[in-house]
């Protein structure tokens, strides 16, 4: 095989492709007010883009507004990719109005939603006990820390191929792998993880 030095190495690294063909995604990480400019949502884009002029809808709220300008590191942005931490400053929209866990969407194309219930697979790191139906913990999902409820463990499931071993299974513990139907206990947006990984993936606390 050919042997390269490292520095060559590096520099063949061919970087990943963000995925600015995706409807926009941006979930807040704060909100500021600031004198002289107004309410300015914060947070790193996951998908699409975001430019000045773009009318955002705010989910789960269902708030739209008009995008004034975009910031990262006190430069202003023409246009937003993923992986950048901006801020961006939105039209007749109050501090109160918006907070951490909402997503930020294009309002034409494909926006988000809130999620009355869902369906996702759970694996069970660590737990003591048994988890059984009406579980209620606590799960972040992108910047979003909100309860939610094991409304109906479906299936036990395994860890390697997903296929089901026991269809509405009493209790699920340590090491079991389930599909689980999932209500929140307030407003949340999730979204597939084939669409969206980084809005589709989430931690049990």
């Amino acid at each position: 095989a050919e042997r390269q030095c490292l520095i060559e190495a590096l520099d063949a690294f061919q970087p990943p492709a963000r995925p600015t063909d995706k409807p926009l995604r941006l979930p807040l990480q704060d909100v500021y007010k600031i004198g002289g400019i107004g309410t300015v949502p914060e947070g790193r884009l996951e998908t699409g883009v975001l430019k000045p002029g773009t009318i955002v809808v705010f989910a789960p709220a269902n708030i739209t507004t008009e995008v004034k300008s975009v910031e990262m590191h006190h430069e202003a942005l023409q246009e937003a990719v993923p992986g950048d931490n901006v801020g961006f400053n939105v039209k007749n929209v109050s501090v109160k109005e918006l907070r951490r866990g909402y997503i930020a969407g294009d309002s034409k194309n494909n926006p988000p939603k809130g999620a009355a219930d869902f369906t996702a697979q759970v694996i069970v790191l660590n737990h003591p006990g048994q988890i059984s139906n009406g579980y209620t913990p606590v799960l972040d999902c992108h910047t979003a820390h909100i309860a939610c409820k094991f409304a109906e463990i479906k299936d036990k499931v395994d860890r390697r191929t997903g296929k089901s071993t026991e269809n509405n299974p009493k209790s699920i513990k340590s090491g079991d792998a389930a599909i689980v139907n999932l209500v929140p206990s307030k407003p949340l947006c999730v979204e597939s993880f084939q669409e969206f990984p980084p809005l589709g993936r989430f931690a049990v606390r």
